[in-house]
């Protein structure tokens, strides 16, 4: 199992984007299942080949940590780092100070744009020590002191910026996904070797975390610059009609990148329709919301950034394999092969009572014609009740008690078109009793906010899906799989090879398209996550 989780070097999603439509995606901690128990191994490969020559005395490591104790939790990971490397310098090529170094310490001074609250231990004293070796810019001595200072802050930029705020504080965040590991020594050992590479290219996190870090730029300029008054919401404006209220829609959609055509004018023409349409497919909105998601707070979107950022960080870099996400807040099931989108679709997820889990798990089974085994707490509140008002309840709902537990009896709906597991599942074994499957309910696809179910996930495309999956598998056709979905007896398919699946929450995200989509926190998510990373008070 190990060898199988290593070779998904990366992820998802959409979770997000990817969409989380993208959301193709990335993913360390020790989740409760029986795939749990496992890290995501995802080293980033690199051979340091630069200058070899000039290498430091390793005594003046102890110095350099008494010097500076408040980094001395990071002597170990240093002093591994300058033993693979035969104590060469990593930070100068000929005597001179390289290019990275000015990119490491433009980052590390400039952490808030990385949507980061704390501040690495010793800024200044590496500013200074920049600043001296580029006034003596002659000199063709590499500086032992500014070399360690230069690795100490790489590394601690690296835990803050990539790996991000440890399991307790995911655990704590209901973020129940496998944490990624990486291995930034090899990262930076990549990153010196070319003069010519920047600190943002090809970073150890998953991709929606360097969109999302424009994104924050960009919103954070917004709410500096503009006072975000409300937009007056006027239900009875259609397109064709004219009012004065328009000019401050058109604007707003302008500032946000929605509108591009004249803001002064006050019909509703084609172009605002186009505009209201993007902004309302960004957000996942019908009519009846799109000026309230207008007038959404600034700093509170820039939260739902930060806390995204954030959960972008404990992911995958990317898979090299099929795999599946769903994304809680979009509704959405998003299909990949590696990195590239294949199709989505709508799904039903957990009512805010009964929350579907985030967590990853392998899809190992296909099941035709499945029987419902109901839960007994769905028993205890439903099923006992119908029975009570109505002796028939039981043949009414195609159902069969096959047993008792005590005087509670144990209830399983058969296989059939009234089964609410509709004609197919997909199990992928894990301790909170989560799966995909079919539903006969295929009016609820059509709500705009889809939070029905007691916490499995509902597809709408399920004959898509089971093609998808058996699409390797010579037994197994279009027309062989319909007949199995309709035979009305039940069917384990064990897959070849199991599918990935990540069930992720992402309420910010950029899409294939490069839009920035945000989404209503279903469970109340943002706000916990949001605090510790705002106050400082997360866990690293």
């Amino acid at each position: 199992m190990q060898n199988q989780l290593k070779k998904y070097l990366s992820l998802l999603l959409i979770i997000a984007g990817c969409s989380l439509n993208s959301c193709g995606q990335e993913i360390n901690r020790m989740v409760k299942t029986d795939t749990s128990a496992k890290e995501w191994d995802q080293t980033i490969p690199g051979n340091f080949s630069g200058q070899t020559k000039s290498v430091m005395d390793s005594t003046l490591l102890n110095a350099f940590f008494e010097s500076y104790p408040d980094v001395k939790n990071y002597a170990g990971t240093v002093r591994d780092f300058y033993r693979k490397r035969n104590y060469a310098f990593a930070w100068f090529d000929n005597g001179r100070i390289i290019e990275q170094a000015d990119n490491l310490s433009n980052r590390v001074m400039n952490l808030q744009t990385d949507g980061i609250y704390k501040t690495i231990p010793y800024q200044k004293v590496l500013d200074s020590l920049l600043h001296g070796m580029n006034v003596k810019s002659n000199q063709l001595q590499p500086d032992t002191r500014l070399e360690l200072m230069l690795t100490t802050q790489y590394f601690a930029f690296a835990k803050l910026a990539w790996r991000g705020m440890n399991t307790l504080t995911s655990d704590s965040a209901k973020w129940y996904v496998p944490r990624k590991k990486v291995n930034y020594n090899d990262y930076l050992d990549s990153l010196s070797k070319s003069p010519a590479k920047r600190l943002s290219a090809d970073e150890p996190v998953y991709r929606q975390y360097e969109l999302l870090r424009g994104f924050l730029k960009k919103y954070r300029a917004l709410d500096a610059s503009d006072h975000w008054l409300p937009v007056e919401n006027n239900a009875l404006i259609k397109p064709g009609d004219t009012a004065a209220s328009l000019i401050n829609i058109k604007i707003r959609l302008f500032r946000l990148e929605d509108f591009h055509g004249d803001t002064l004018n006050r019909s509703y023409d084609n172009e605002l329709v186009a505009a209201v349409k993007q902004f309302q497919n960004r957000n996942g909105l019908l009519n009846k919301a799109t000026i309230m998601a207008m007038n959404v707070p600034l700093k509170i979107r820039i939260k739902q950034i930060l806390v995204n950022m954030e959960r972008s960080r404990w992911l995958p870099v990317s898979l090299n394999s099929d795999y599946l996400a769903v994304n809680i807040p979009e509704f959405k099931l998003h299909v990949y092969h590696a990195d590239s989108l294949l199709w989505s679709c709508n799904v039903v997820v957990g009512q805010s009572v009964h929350q579907t889990t985030v967590f990853y798990g392998e899809i190992k089974y296909v099941v035709f014609s499945p029987y419902w085994n109901i839960p007994q707490s769905i028993v205890l509140k439903e099923i006992i009740p119908g029975i009570k008002k109505d002796p028939d309840y039981i043949r009414k709902h195609d159902m069969e008690i096959t047993s008792y537990q005590g005087k509670t009896p144990i209830v399983r709906q058969k296989p059939g078109p009234m089964n609410s597991l509709g004609l197919v599942k997909f199990l992928f074994p894990n301790s909170y009793d989560i799966y995909l499957h079919d539903t006969p309910m295929k009016s609820l696809f059509g709500e705009t906010s889809r939070a029905f179910s007691h916490g499995c996930i509902r597809v709408v495309e399920p004959a898509k899906l089971t093609n998808f999956l058996l699409k390797n598998n010579d037994e197994w056709n279009p027309e062989k799989i319909d007949q199995a979905m309709h035979s009305g007896k039940e069917r384990y398919v064990t897959l070849k090879q199991k599918v990935p699946v990540f069930i992720a929450y992402f309420t910010a995200f950029t899409d294939r398209n490069g839009l920035l989509n945000f989404r209503k926190d279903i469970y109340n998510l943002n706000d916990h996550l949001a605090s510790m990373l705002i106050s400082g008070g997360g866990q690293y």
